[in-house]
């Protein structure tokens, strides 16, 4: 999901007091915002609730207009986030909800290390989750950027999710782009993809545990996830590997692979297997390489970056070892 990832600075929650041509614009803005919610079927006092008052947040429009090029090698990625403390962390919630994360294993038939992956990297194992008030941020976005279509479209699934109760407007906080909770889901996702697992009538991601990992895994499982297999691994290429056949489109069965000298890390000989593989080297011949696995492509499902995906991967392995 792409569409919903964004680069985050430092710059504070309101920046200016927005000027009263915008206020006037944007008043008239919400206006639309709801009749289209009401044909919708979103009750009147929900959007009292969370439109009334509502004013555009200048520090929304700051990280939009200001993001950086994303320039970071493969390398340079995985040591800012496959690190050590990380692993530790996640281990520690991995004890905390073994429990539960079988059930949601038994259900889904995932598996820990990938739910795990995107758990950790999105939110800190639930740890950081974005404090931006979600309607506020979406309406912002909508209102004053060039995807005006787009975040109108979260903001009603937003205001859809308030009337359903899962969640009350003060506390549907997420990123300055509107991901919510623990999955980091857009609204629309939520609406898609969120579970209530612990079966209290809420789909609850952003203070239930139970509910986020099943919510992750639910969204892996409709995105084509094939139980009992993993997304990859890393791997050793020979010295006179072509880089023209890497990538995710090139894919050929485990043993052809070996027989043309792809080796497992470790130097080990790979199976005779007719799993299919795409070989992907990020930082090109002279860095790391790793095989992608089919499930590889419902984590890119998820967000569609291959350095995301193999991150994931590789949190995962690294809790579950």
């Amino acid at each position: 999901m792409l569409t919903r990832r964004f680069v985050a600075l430092a710059i504070p929650t309101l920046l200016a007091t927005t000027p009263a041509w915008a206020s006037d614009d944007f008043r008239s803005f919400l206006a639309g915002v709801r009749a289209e919610a009401q044909r919708a079927g979103v009750a009147p006092g929900i959007l009292n609730s969370a439109l009334a008052g509502l004013q555009p947040n200048q520090a929304v429009l700051q990280h939009y207009e200001h993001q950086p090029e994303f320039t970071l090698s493969w390398a340079q990625y995985r040591a800012l986030v496959v690190t050590d403390q990380r692993a530790e962390n996640g281990r520690v919630a991995l004890r905390q909800n073994a429990t539960t994360m079988r059930a949601v294993d038994e259900r889904y038939g995932v598996g820990t290390g990938v739910v795990f992956g995107i758990w950790g990297l999105e939110s800190s194992f639930g740890q950081k989750m974005g404090d931006y008030n979600v309607v506020q941020s979406l309406a912002t976005l909508a209102w004053k950027t060039g995807r005006a279509a787009f975040f109108r479209s979260e903001l009603i699934a937003a205001l859809r999710i308030l009337n359903a109760g899962d969640i009350s407007a003060a506390h549907m906080t997420g990123s300055y782009a509107g991901a919510m909770g623990q999955p980091q889901f857009m609204p629309t996702s939520y609406l898609r993809y969120a579970v209530d697992f612990e079966g209290n009538g809420r789909r609850d991601i952003w203070g239930s545990k139970a509910d986020s990992l099943a919510s992750i895994a639910n969204y892996l499982a409709r995105a084509g996830w094939r139980p009992g297999e993993g997304w990859g691994e890393q791997i050793a290429i020979p010295p006179t590997f072509n880089p023209s056949l890497a990538g995710r489109d090139n894919r050929r069965p485990v043993a052809e692979w070996a027989r043309m000298g792809v080796r497992r890390l470790n130097g080990e000989s790979l199976p005779q297997s007719d799993l299919q593989a795409a070989v992907l080297i990020p930082d090109g011949v002279a860095g790391e390489a790793f095989f992608a696995y089919p499930n590889f492509a419902a984590i890119r499902r998820y967000n569609p970056s291959d350095y995301y995906a193999i991150a994931v991967g590789l949190i995962g392995d690294s809790v579950t070892a």
